[in-house]
């Protein structure tokens, strides 16, 4: 199974600060995986960047995981997101891991659980 994530930096490219508020971001993160119908998550993250003029700079990035999504599938959602976000580049790292599902229930005899 491959875990891929794409890091996202949400200082746009043109001004080197964030325009909108993280919550306007995450609404397009989360309807650009619905159109791809891949299941995702994601993470809100404090970090630095370099850009490639040498500029270091401090952002709010969202990190999104895919597991298990094709290798083309993950490299089009990060065009996508680069682009609407308007970032010189978007990170995409994969790792290959090993990975299984665990279920279980509780018998309550009729009672309501949670």
């Amino acid at each position: 199974m491959v875990e891929s994530k794409i890091y996202i930096g949400l200082n746009d490219l043109s001004t080197n600060t964030q325009l909108f508020e993280n919550e306007k971001y995450i609404r397009v993160l989360r309807n650009v995986c619905y159109s791809y119908k891949v299941p995702f998550s994601f993470q809100v993250q404090e970090g630095g960047y370099i850009y490639e003029s040498g500029e270091y700079a401090r952002e709010t990035s969202l990190v999104l995981t895919l597991i298990d999504v094709d290798k083309t599938v993950v490299k089009d959602i990060a065009k996508d997101l680069c682009a609407f976000f308007h970032q010189e580049s978007v990170l995409v790292t994969e790792s290959h891991l090993q990975a299984h599902f665990v279920r279980e229930t509780l018998e309550c005899g009729g009672e309501e659980t949670l």
